[in-house]
């Protein structure tokens, strides 16, 4: 066994195989897996090993494809069998929100000429004629849908792993990771040490453990999960051909062919936990006892649908573990607090994701950065409030809700309040309806009295968008108040802090005490790993403001530039909470309570200052995602009720009130401001979303400034856009194809909203570039369906920045 390695794999199942194999592949050889007991041990042999391509989100489409044409290429390459079957699959829609969900999936494997389309009746029958089609209102076609072998699958990514070099041990528990002063790490192992760069726990069942070693608790939960294998069925058996295999997420089952009988799995509502406190280190490939009680009600639909089932006789029953991450999506990536240490764990869909998480992981590892975007994956999306309460919660409700739709702009309750802030209570008494942000809870609107407190949740208009409107027309005509304690808060201080903060940053840090700028954080590709707003508070102190949902995925960047000696950075995010007042009667708002002159000459745009509102002393910067006039005031979080008394008094007779996050989001979508994660995104160019102005190349060096440089003279692929969009019962929310008149796929919206004082349907996006300008005519497909849109020469408030400087 090797002692040293580039790093070293913890779990032989498919996930721990395939990132060993695409790291010898991306050209670590000198690379070690080491496996507890047989690989495929755990969940992988037991698995039902369904493959599809397509999911809500695009970047995970586009890996399951990738994943699903690997299979094939691996059997080539390692002459080891992979079982592959691709009979395609039937997507059913029961319901009319299940057809809105078929046909954006329709509509974006279109943009990406993926192989998904819509078939009539007597095609579907054709196809499966074991299947009643009575009551189905839509019925889609995957062609490359089906299934593989989990061993064999497993064995060909060892196998061409070791084709190039890795080294598979099994039956090689680890018993200890330790971390080493110069970021590597040594694996303790019965049969001798590895010291190794990097250590990759894909220990699947056992990945808690594994983690504990590492000083490290990962939010994962193993549930019990059956599916049952029919005997023979004659009208299967007479057929001559394989079929296709049947998506009817609405029925709550999934259901293939296997051998000449059916499998078919549920996810019950009356799931069941399992080793909640830690998996037997004796546990392998066993299975749990029969209980095909508990899905009985998911049974009786499938029968419903497919009535040979009824008398077919059970040859036997798989009744075994997986585990859970809080929102069913892999822990994924880098640990931030960690040096080199690596995680892919929580996988449910894995033999449709192995061959795209292992080539993402070795990406990630080998080059610093994955190749697409998949914040929605990154580990670092949970923090440590993240713990078991709030992991048991939420793994129920995805299990039980295995197949429900996960809604645009849906907030699902279970495992809630995690944090919550002073305010809290007091927003809640007035009608606030709250949503999830990096575990905060913060309000997305507010219901006025005798309207619902609840929201209803679909692909169209639902009952907040009424009252959404109104904070939004509220802020514009007058003034509102829109927490902003989620926002994620820094402080740099020290003689060398502005040189630390622009080691960092690409944009030049204010010289001047009470100026402020505006930056971009660049990835290790050159796109656009964040964005920033950067305030001089002191001479040798800074305050920094970023993206709350993302605070932890920056820690990677921030703890990659040494700080020099004698400076600190400290996150001050849980110890201060804000308020963004904005609108054309923020100035007298705000000046009611304070002395300071907040004349646009004493205290114009992009400027800050310490000062008292209400009595309380804040930072005051005058900045504003809303596009307006406007201020944020930071305060500690102990002052925050104070705060927004004397906001809410001081601007009542000026018609100002409490505004959400969803008004926020529709007014900073008026005035075409990006956002962290819908517009800013790694995978693109700066140039490409406009924000290349903020960067300073004649300043010295910054973070990835070299990876900038290479791309920084390419012409763009996309540009930003904005679009006014023809819809009268649905707006874009993200992830919409948009084609050309003549059918013609040339992007896809990346963000969207109605924009109510403007009188229109809005949507941020990014456009191929080259292929439509200004007053083109486009097409975006709302609910999967063709809308009208026009692209918009610029955005249709406030254009010209006069009042936001006003």
């Amino acid at each position: 066994m090797r002692t040293h390695a580039q790093a070293v794999v913890i779990g032989g199942g498919l996930i721990g195989c395939s990132i060993l194999y695409h790291l010898a592949k991306f050209g670590w050889t000198d690379v070690v897996l080491l496996e507890r007991s047989e690989l495929t041990s755990g969940s992988t042999w037991h698995a039902a090993a369904n493959i599809h391509g397509l999911h809500d989100s695009t970047n995970i489409s586009r890996l399951q494809h990738y994943t699903m044409a690997l299979y094939k290429e691996l059997e080539a390459e390692t002459s080891q069998g992979c079982g592959i079957f691709q009979p395609g699959s039937l997507y059913l829609a029961q319901t009319e929100a299940r057809e809105h969900q078929l046909r954006l999936q329709e509509a974006k494997a279109r943009r990406y000429k993926m192989n998904f389309y819509e078939v009539g009746r007597d095609e579907a029958e054709r196809l499966h004629p074991l299947v009643d089609f009575d009551g189905i209102r839509c019925i889609m076609y995957e062609p490359e849908g089906g299934n593989v072998d989990p061993s064999g699958v497993t064995a060909a990514y060892a196998a061409g792993a070791r084709q190039r070099g890795a080294e598979i041990h099994r039956f090689m528990p680890v018993t200890a990771t330790e971390a080493q002063p110069d970021g590597s790490w040594i694996v303790r192992t019965p049969r001798g040490d590895i010291r190794t760069r990097w250590v990759v726990n894909a220990a699947g069942l056992w990945g808690r453990e594994v983690a504990a070693m590492a000083g490290l608790q990962l939010p994962l939960i193993p549930t019990e999960h059956q599916y049952f294998v029919t005997e023979t069925i004659p009208e299967i058996a007479s057929m001559g051909r394989r079929l296709p295999s049947v998506a009817d997420r609405d029925g709550e089952y999934y259901l293939r062919q296997e051998g000449l009988g059916l499998l078919i799995g549920a996810y019950e509502r009356n799931m069941k936990f399992w080793a909640e406190d830690g998996t037997p280190m004796d546990f392998g490939h066993e299975l749990f006892p029969d209980d095909l009680d508990r899905i009985e009600e998911n049974m009786m639909r499938a029968i419903q649908r497919v009535p040979v089932i009824a008398a077919a006789g059970v040859k036997k029953v798989i009744n075994g573990p997986m585990i859970w991450s809080p929102d069913s999506a892999v822990l994924f990536g880098p640990v931030p607090e960690l040096s080199n240490y690596f995680c892919c764990n929580g996988i449910i869909p894995g033999f449709s994701q192995s061959g795209g998480m292992g080539k993402l992981a070795a990406e990630w590892m080998i080059e610093g950065e994955p190749t697409l975007d998949m914040f929605g994956w990154d580990m670092a999306r949970f923090g440590h409030w993240a713990g078991k309460a709030f992991t048991k919660a939420r793994v129920h409700d995805q299990y039980s809700h295995r197949f429900k739709i996960h809604f645009p702009n849906e907030e699902r309750a279970a495992g809630r309040p995690v944090r919550t802030r002073p305010v809290y209570e007091m927003q809640k008494e007035m009608g606030a309806v709250f949503g999830l942000n990096f575990g905060w809870e913060h309000p997305l609107w507010f219901a006025a009295e005798g309207e619902p407190r609840e929201e209803t949740i679909g692909f169209t208009r639902q009952n907040w968008w009424g009252p959404v409107g109104r904070e939004a027309r509220m802020l514009r005509e007058h003034a509102g108040i829109i927490d902003i304690s989620n926002f994620a808060k820094y402080e740099v201080k020290g003689p060398d802090a502005e040189a630390w903060l622009n080691a960092i940053f690409a944009n030049r840090m204010p010289t001047k005490v009470g100026n402020s700028c505006l930056t971009p954080l660049i990835g290790k590709r050159g796109g656009i790993a964040g964005d920033f707003t950067v305030t001089r508070l002191a001479d040798d102190e800074f305050m920094v403001v970023g993206s709350g949902m993302a605070e932890r995925f920056h820690q990677r960047f921030f703890k990659s530039v040494p700080l020099p000696e004698g400076t600190t950075f400290r996150s001050r995010t849980e110890e201060l909470g804000g308020f963004n007042v904005a609108g054309p009667n923020s100035r007298e708002l705000l000046s009611r309570l304070t002395n300071e002159n907040l004349s646009n000459t004493a205290f114009p745009f992009m400027r800050s200052r310490r000062m008292v509102v209400g009595g309380v002393d804040v930072v005051a910067l005058r900045v504003s995602f809303t596009g307006d006039l406007g201020w944020e005031l930071h305060c500690k979080a102990a002052d925050q009720v104070n705060v927004y008394n004397a906001l809410l008094n001081a601007g009542a007779d000026l018609c100002a009130g409490p505004v959400g996050s969803r008004a926020l989001m529709s007014l900073r979508i008026e005035k075409g401001y990006g956002s962290w994660s819908r517009e800013y995104s790694p995978e693109y160019w700066p140039q490409e979303s406009g924000l290349d102005r903020l960067i300073k190349l004649d300043k010295g060096d910054f973070l990835n400034k070299d990876a900038y440089q290479k791309i920084a003279s390419e012409t763009p692929r996309h540009k930003l856009a904005i679009l006014s969009i023809d819809a009268l019962d649905a707006d874009a929310t993200g992830g919409e194809p948009i084609f050309l008149p003549d059918g013609t796929p040339v992007g896809q919206v990346s963000s969207g909203a109605f924009g109510y004082s403007v009188n229109m349907s809005l949507a941020l996006c990014y456009i191929k570039a080259g292929t439509a300008k200004a007053g083109a005519k486009v097409s975006v497909a709302i609910l999967g369906r063709p809308h009208d849109a026009v692209i918009l020469e610029k955005p249709p408030f406030d254009a010209e920045g006069a009042r936001l400087r006003a």
